[in-house]
């Protein structure tokens, strides 16, 4: 991992979170950076965005903060939440820490978002309300995070690949990730 995780408050709430050299900070990390790469290859080929690049490193380097508190031992994560709640997870720690514009990436990058009638009709366990990417910066992060698994941490999804991923959430999902695609690639 040659990336230098930035700003220095970023590495900071990682160590906190992370403080050990494990498996699961091995894989927190990895993927992390896999993904702020790919959101700041978008922000980087797209100016005309207007996008808030160091927004989007932070955001991307803190978007699976909550894993940790997860019952997903295949991704070395030994707590006892639904893997499912993660995001909502990592969003109380940074509204906590005092960042509710990151707690918005964390609640919002599952899937393609997740809508209300999704968490209701699946039964989901997360408070019944939309979780969908509003802002430019949070459609970013969650496209970006579709092209890494936390299971597979060498491998980069094809487009075909992620999409196949997002197609299994339903629920509108595919066609968000597609209009994404559309504007970012």
């Amino acid at each position: 991992m040659d990336y230098r995780v930035q700003p220095n408050w970023v590495a900071q709430l990682i160590d906190k979170y992370y403080p050990e050299d494990s498996e699961l900070r091995r894989v927190f990390l990895t993927h992390s950076i896999a993904v702020t790469r790919r959101a700041l290859q978008i922000c980087d080929r797209h100016p005309e965005l207007g996008l808030d690049r160091a927004f989007v490193e932070e955001a991307a380097m803190l978007h699976d903060i909550g894993i940790f508190e997860c019952d997903a031992p295949g991704i070395c994560c030994h707590g006892k939440e639904p893997y499912l709640r993660h995001g909502i997870i990592g969003a109380n720690l940074m509204r906590a820490e005092g960042y509710p514009r990151h707690a918005r990436v964390c609640e919002r990058h599952t899937g393609a978002g997740l809508t209300k009638e999704a968490i209701v009709s699946g039964n989901l366990p997360l408070p019944h309300q939309d979780y969908l990417p509003e802002t430019l910066e949070e459609k970013v992060v969650c496209y970006a995070d579709k092209f890494y698994s936390k299971t597979k941490l060498r491998h980069e999804r094809t487009l075909a690949e992620a999409e196949r991923s997002i197609a299994r959430f339903g629920d509108g999902g595919l066609e968000r990730f597609k209009a994404w695609e559309a504007m970012f690639e």
